[in-house]
């Protein structure tokens, strides 16, 4: 039986406000670390691959538990687990920027963030499932889509805040920053996010142990397959061996969530849904186009036209500032058009954008036509994140928000590993045809394995190929994010909607 609850707040917003404040900590800190490499490389005295490593240990530890700790917020609450999750993080973001003066060395940073991720995966089900339990089903259009708004302007914010810290303060501020922040955070979500029914649910521990073992093993293999040149890891142990043993384990996965006799760890009736299908398969092709666009432009933005990290990030600022200015248009119009429309429209705009960027990535060509790129991109996004995150849980059953929250973000996350991933594999083969291979573009960057310094650019001879290399590899976000412009089209008219 349901333990009891206090009645549901008349105003929701002020909780989702608390709440939006640790999910974009949580989500900037993705991608944060990227414009801090060779300052991580100086800092500790390591190579390229084991500062990758803060970032991958990072990744890894938010994808694998997202499946359990979405449940565990319909067991014990969602507001219990989120603020765990965000006392986690903050400490472990302490740890982290301590980490040089403990002693530790890199491998001390590394297992700070593995707990960061933890703590990140506790609370981002949670805030999904508090706007699906709190808003009515006709006015969730417009908190979904500013919790979408959050997540893509995050994703795109990390950079530039990033690389602002460490010009000015330091590479320990980009960890040191959130910890005021995560101190308001609990004290908001502590005072505002309400109680709400909790569910009594009987854990399914052989779906735990398939699920996080398959999805560590299937993520770590595609990670840092090309880090190990799809070889061996461990003594016998080789990426392709884990990558097949990951599938393995999650095919096993969804086989035993078909047959468990009791309560299964995702019930596979979510996917009777067909919006919540489609809208899991569109934000996969979301975040691996986003994740996978940011790669080449920063490297094109640092090592061929010379800019320093938070100058190239700030080629990227229109993006996040309109997105988050059009965002309450956007859930305006989310409660009331067809999502089919809006998240076609928003899909096809970002595919173009990207075209329009790749088109201005050359070593001379005037610097606004990125911009403008920028703009477009900012105009996008705001019509996907929020009419996915809306689409794909308005029909769901409130017992089951925390669930389908789960596994809308696994898959959120997964499609950015593989973003991650794929990108890296790509671009290594187009630099490698258009420059000659991987030893003449580190000698042409300058520094450690290939790693561009900030305003250091190459010999006009490389600049253009490695250009036009980098913008080929461009040509991958756009073909996938377009998949996700098809699966748009199968929409249904959700329940519950505004009728105009």
């Amino acid at each position: 039986m349901a333990a009891p609850a206090p009645a549901l707040p008349t105003n929701p917003w002020p909780a989702l406000w608390a709440l939006v404040i640790g999910f974009f900590m949580i989500l900037v800190d993705s991608t944060i670390v990227s414009v801090a490499t060779p300052a991580l490389m100086g800092a500790f005295g390591v190579g390229v691959t084991e500062v990758l490593w803060v970032t991958s240990a990072y990744l890894l530890a938010y994808a694998v538990p997202l499946l359990i700790t979405g449940r565990l917020g319909d067991r014990v609450g969602p507001r219990r687990v989120y603020l765990v999750g965000l006392s986690v993080f903050t400490l472990s973001s302490l740890w982290c920027g301590l980490s040089g003066e403990l002693g530790t060395g890199i491998s001390g940073l590394i297992a700070g963030r593995v707990v960061q991720g933890l703590g990140a995966a506790m609370m981002t089900p949670q805030t999904m499932a508090v706007i699906t339990r709190t808003f009515p089903a006709e006015r969730r259009g417009q908190a979904m889509a500013l919790w979408g708004a959050t997540a893509g302007v995050a994703t795109l914010v990390g950079p530039l805040l990033g690389g602002v810290l460490v010009d000015t303060l330091g590479w320990e501020w980009i960890f040191f920053v959130n910890v005021p922040v995560g101190i308001v955070g609990l004290v908001l979500a502590a005072r505002l996010v309400p109680r709400l029914e909790t569910h009594v649910h009987r854990f399914d521990v052989l779906g735990v142990a398939l699920s996080a073992v398959g999805l560590f093993c299937a993520v770590f293999a595609i990670q840092e397959g090309q880090t190990y040149d799809w070889g061996q890891i461990w003594g016998p142990v080789g990426v392709r061996g884990l990558l097949v043993t990951g599938v393995l384990l999650l095919v096993a996965f969804v086989w035993w969530q078909a047959r468990n006799p009791a309560e299964p760890l995702v019930p596979l009736s979510l996917f009777a849904d067909r919006n919540f299908s489609l809208a899991n398969t569109a934000i996969t092709t979301m975040a691996f186009t986003v994740t996978a666009m940011i790669f080449p432009f920063y490297l094109w933005a640092q090592s061929v036209r010379g800019l320093s990290p938070s100058t190239a990030a700030l080629l990227m600022a229109p993006s996040s500032v309109v997105s988050f200015l059009l965002a309450p248009l956007a859930g305006h119009l989310t409660d009331r058009v067809h999502p089919r429309l809006l998240v076609g429209t928003g899909t096809t705009l970002l595919a173009a954008s990207i075209w329009m960027l790749s088109s201005a990535m050359t070593p001379d060509a005037p610097l606004w036509r990125t911009v403008v790129a920028a703009t477009l991109m900012g105009v996008a996004n705001p019509l996907v994140w929020g009419p996915l995150s809306t689409t794909a849980t308005r029909n769901l059953p409130l017992a089951r928000a925390g669930a389908g929250a789960g596994v809308y973000n696994t898959t959120r996350q997964i499609g950015a590993v593989l973003g991650s991933a794929t990108i890296a594999v790509l671009m290594e083969a187009r630099i490698a045809a258009r420059v000659g291979g991987g030893g003449g573009w580190a000698g042409a960057v300058g520094t450690p394995e290939g790693m561009p310094s900030a305003g250091a650019t190459v010999p006009p001879a490389v600049a253009e190929e490695l250009s036009q290399a980098l913008a080929e590899s461009l040509s991958l976000p756009v073909v996938v994010i377009l998949v996700g412009a098809v699966a748009s089209l199968f929409f249904e008219r959700p329940r519950h909607m505004v009728r105009r």
